[in-house]
């Protein structure tokens, strides 16, 4: 790898596209190392070590916000690694809680579709019934509630 890479040439190398290192640049997660005078940014090894760095922990669930935060304690001579495990621990307790909330939602797709019957008119489908009786307004817990009441009825 050359030492100094334009932005297209980071951009390919990482498997992003040019916009999301500019739009890295507006959030100060990632910068240029230096201008060529015709304005071309240029990046060093460090730069392609931090994309690689940003699009990994965006690839475990990370956010952006925290994966600023996960670069900034990399940075600082004061963290440790303690800082950094309470960081992906607290990432792990959202991650298992999105899980158990997709498979609630699996289960009660699962008995809304044995509910439908193939030949029946969809005015008389159980399915879009239910989905019509939910208040779209409430909150997602509030919904798969109410769905699972009219499931289990």
């Amino acid at each position: 790898m050359p030492t100094q890479l334009t932005i297209g040439q980071l951009a390919k190398d990482a498997g992003v596209h040019i916009e999301t290192i500019r739009y890295y640049e507006r959030r100060h997660i990632l910068g240029p190392t230096s201008r060529l005078p015709s304005g071309y940014r240029l990046y060093n090894r460090e730069a392609a070590r931090r994309l690689r760095f940003i699009k990994n922990a965006q690839a475990l669930g990370f956010t952006l916000h925290e994966i600023e935060e996960l670069l900034n304690l990399r940075a600082s001579s004061k963290a440790r690694c303690g800082d950094v495990e309470r960081r992906a621990e607290t990432k792990l307790k959202h991650v298992e809680a999105k899980v158990r909330d997709l498979q609630s939602l699996a289960a009660a797709l699962r008995r809304l579709i044995r509910l439908c019957r193939t030949g029946q008119p969809t005015e008389q489908c159980p399915l879009l019934t239910s989905l019509e009786n939910e208040d779209k307004a409430s909150g997602r817990s509030r919904q798969r509630g109410r769905v699972r009441a009219a499931i289990d009825q």
